[in-house]
């Protein structure tokens, strides 16, 4: 039973992809589908449409899987290596500077919103 709960918490997320994805096409967007979808998605989890407990589960596990996406974008750009040689090798440490100031800058925002949300309950 917990299966078949897991495997319909999924499904609603993937209803949500295309449902971006038609959004998408229907209108000639040049934003990509599945952002939409996740744009419409957190929409109707910010109005309380929709509740978290009712994917928690399954997004939980895709959440827990996510590193396994990650190894053909690496393995594309081992295929790349040329790339990095002369101008390209600076591209290394500005991907690493800007990934800790993104990295920075939220764990920043996120502490500030949590010090007003705590001060707002007092």
């Amino acid at each position: 039973m917990k299966y078949l709960k897991i495997i319909l918490q999924i499904s609603v997320l993937f209803l949500f992809y295309y449902m971006g994805e038609a959004i998408q096409a229907a209108f000639s967007l040049f934003i990509p589908g599945s952002i939409i979808g996740m744009l419409l998605f957190f929409a109707l989890l910010t109005a309380k449409l929709i509740r978290v407990e009712w994917v928690a589960d399954g997004i939980d596990l895709l959440m827990k899987d996510m590193p396994i996406f990650f190894v053909p974008v690496t393995v594309g750009v081992v295929q790349y290596l040329d790339f990095f040689y002369g101008k390209g090798s600076l591209m290394i440490p500005l991907v690493m500077i800007s990934t800790f100031l993104i990295i920075g800058i939220s764990g920043l925002i996120t502490s500030l919103l949590l010090k007003k949300d705590v001060d707002a309950h007092d």
